[in-house]
């Protein structure tokens, strides 16, 4: 990834506490910065062009921006038939392309930068972020102060 893409994009990592104590980004200086440890990550999906994720729901919260979304998943027959399984169809209804490989990965961040939403993501939006119209500050105040 830092080969191909450091150019142009810097990487945020919000790694899952267990694996984030044993990363050592040293070689990435400049290229990976870790943020496992940043309380709101809220406001990293703020300041994040595109979301990479595995399994993690974090891509649902994400989703409400309307910006792209990979999902890296080299292991997802094992992920989907012998670890956890999905709630819902995972492989059809993605808000966003699973993707294998890292060249995959670098494939399709290089083809965001001519990004246009895709079906399953209006699908996606349509059906768990309905309610996120960004006027939720307005209707409180709105029904309070009558």
């Amino acid at each position: 990834l830092k080969d191909q893409l450091s150019d142009e994009y810097i990487l945020i990592l919000r790694m899952h506490y267990l694996v984030s104590e044993n990363i050592n980004l040293t070689a990435y200086k400049g290229f990976a910065y870790d943020f496992s440890n940043h309380n709101d990550i809220r406001e990293l999906y703020l300041i994040s062009d595109i979301l990479i994720t595995d399994y993690s729901s974090v891509f649902f919260d994400f989703a409400g921006l309307k910006r792209p979304i990979l999902f890296y998943v080299p292991d997802i027959e094992f992920y989907r038939d012998k670890l956890r399984g999905f709630y819902y169809d995972f492989e059809k209804c993605a808000p966003g392309p699973l993707l294998k490989t890292t060249e995959k990965v670098i494939e399709a961040i290089h083809k965001t930068k001519h990004y246009k939403q895709d079906e399953n993501l209006t699908s996606f939006y349509d059906q768990f972020c309905y309610l996120e119209k960004g006027d939720s500050s307005k209707k409180v105040v709105e029904e309070i102060l009558g």
